[in-house]
């Protein structure tokens, strides 16, 4: 019983460490900025591609079997049974991910931006030690005569 409960609360103690949560809220919104970069290709930039090119990618495909039918459109040919050689929708996969890259590229980039403007920048510390001219050796910066070789050191 107390090897269980102690599993549980090391289960626990696990899922509610900060970096856990920090991953779960990250895969969450990652879902949902996926569902838009989608979108955004699906209704805006493919149509848009389309005007150019005199097609959609999402229908673009290469019949396997059922040769003897010509079939107009991926649903149609994958409706009837026929396997499918979809490349169109792997196109336009390729573009989801150039698209969602992008973003969050530019916005890593404006938040390092924001970050440099804002933070601190922070001076470098006053030396401490400087090297005594007669033996070499470090000593603090304040020492009037060197402890290693007992030289009287000039002020400055």
């Amino acid at each position: 019983m107390s090897k269980e409960k102690g599993f549980i609360s090391e289960f626990k103690k696990f899922i509610l460490r900060g970096n856990v949560m920090d991953m779960a809220v990250g895969v969450i919104v990652g879902g949902a900025f996926t569902a838009i970069v989608t979108s955004l290709n699906t209704d805006i930039l493919t149509p848009i591609l389309g005007l150019f090119g005199g097609m959609d990618f999402s229908n673009l495909f290469i019949q396997l079997t059922h040769r003897d039918v010509k079939y107009a459109t991926l649903a149609a040919a994958q409706e009837a049974g026929a396997a499918t050689l979809a490349y169109g929708n792997f196109i336009t996969a390729v573009i989801n991910f150039l698209i969602t890259a992008f973003v969050i590229f530019c916005l890593v980039k404006g938040i390092n931006t924001i970050n440099d403007k804002f933070s601190k920048k922070e001076e470098p510390a006053a030396p401490t030690t400087k090297k005594c001219p007669f033996c070499k050796s470090e000593i603090a910066i304040d020492a009037t005569r060197c402890p290693h070789c007992t030289s009287q050191l000039e002020e400055k």
